[in-house]
């Protein structure tokens, strides 16, 4: 019994900081756009200061993975990353010149590769190999409820403060996480590698296992994914700008707003339904309902009709939030590379989302937005065949 309500208590942390993390994560979402908009910057140096953002985190997945892998105290570097959030928070607060805004869109970016596979690595940790699917979809529910969460609070502060006060809030909410290192520092004896089996901490090891086929074409599978996936909603938006230019931020709102609905209901499902039907099952679910959401963004005439396809997108981000990690703990959990291998995934996903705006747009410009969607979707399609003739299962064992 004692073991077990220090699980539950470990569980419980886990929920609480997958949480916070997400409401931290949305305060650097799009309000940073809006902030530097009101500050005097334009768009191009705006574009320029998120994708300085989005290249240093694509750069840093394989490096913070590693990082992660080698700390004996993922709670400590987890904290860290924490602080590292706050700090760049701050900076965009109190002083938001050029540099200061560059070097915390760098920071920010680093931190996010390192916390991300510290609570994979606190969430093995907890379960197990044979909870993993129910708490990675725990873990992906809590986040959702966060980004929903914190979208609210930040945009009231937004709206009835200052734009510069959700930066504060940023900030602040980035010690309720650091404080749950406390319950969960427990976990990192259970997280470290092995010390008996000397040869998972080398370099070869290392490479053999990157070098593994099922991951590598999982990585494909979501790097593709991401391609067909990331410029959907922009292009959407930009649709429902030119038809309804008066109610276009309440529409866009409810676009962002309901597929986190969808995750947190159906998550932990998602999690069961690998477990008993196989990894790439949902992996060619995923992609074929993402193909669907693209040809019906197309098709649809009415702006507000686009609404409940946006469910689609709540069961695709269910779908990859759990697959992610799990698949990648299928082939790497034990071999102490887990979460080298997982900055490997992400590395790739970086691919296909800086692809997916820029030849989204090029499509867009030249033929229409219809078109740019029509585009999108042959990918999510290419994705589907490409997963369904070529990723294995890697599902261990029977799946018990």
């Amino acid at each position: 019994m004692k073991v077990s309500r220090r699980t539950n208590a470990g569980g419980r942390s886990l929920d609480l900081l997958n949480l916070f993390v997400a409401n931290i994560q949305t305060g650097f979402g799009p309000f940073i756009a809006v902030y530097l908009t009101t500050r005097g910057w334009t768009q191009t140096t705006i574009g320029v200061a998120l994708s300085v953002g989005t290249v240093a985190a694509m750069v840093s997945q394989i490096p913070a993975g590693a990082v992660v892998d080698m700390a004996r105290r993922k709670s400590v570097i987890a904290g860290l990353s924490l602080l590292a959030f706050s700090a760049s928070a701050l900076m965009f607060a109190i002083q938001p010149g050029t540099l200061s805004v560059l070097i915390a869109e760098i920071l920010h970016g680093f931190a996010s590769c390192t916390l991300g596979p510290c609570v994979a690595a606190m969430s093995f940790a907890l379960v197990g190999r044979a909870g993993l699917e129910a708490r990675f979809g725990r873990n992906a529910r809590y986040s959702s409820v966060g980004n929903a969460v914190g979208a609210a609070l930040m945009g009231a502060f937004g709206y009835y403060v200052s734009t510069r006060s959700v930066f504060f809030l940023t900030a602040a909410l980035s010690f309720p996480a650091i404080a749950l290192m406390l319950p969960l520092r427990r976990l990192d004896a259970r997280a470290r590698p092995n010390p008996n089996v000397r040869h998972r901490a080398t370099l070869r090891s290392a490479i053999r296992v990157l070098e593994d086929r099922r991951l590598l074409i999982f990585g494909a599978c979501e790097m593709l994914f991401t391609l067909a996936n990331a410029a959907m909603l922009p292009l959407a938006s930009v649709s429902i700008t030119e038809q309804m230019p008066e109610d276009a931020s309440l529409l866009i709102a409810a676009f962002i707003v309901l597929p986190q609905f969808v995750v947190v209901a159906i998550s932990q499902r998602v999690g069961l339904y690998a477990r008993r039907n196989g990894r790439r099952a949902v992996m060619i679910v995923s992609l074929a309902i993402l193909t669907a959401r693209g040809v019906l963004f197309a098709i649809t005439p009415s702006p507000a009709l686009l609404i409940p396809i946006q469910v689609l997108d709540g069961i695709c981000a269910a779908c990859n939030g759990v697959l992610v990690p799990l698949v990648t703990a299928d082939i790497a959990g034990g071999t102490g590379h887990f979460n080298i291998s997982l900055g490997t995934v992400g590395f790739a996903i970086g691919i296909g989302a800086t692809l997916s705006t820029t030849v989204a747009g090029l499509v867009a410009d030249r033929l229409g937005e219809t078109s740019a969607l029509l585009c999108l979707s042959l990918v999510g399609l290419a994705a589907t065949l490409f997963a369904a003739l070529l990723l294995p299962e890697t599902r261990p064992g029977n799946g018990r």
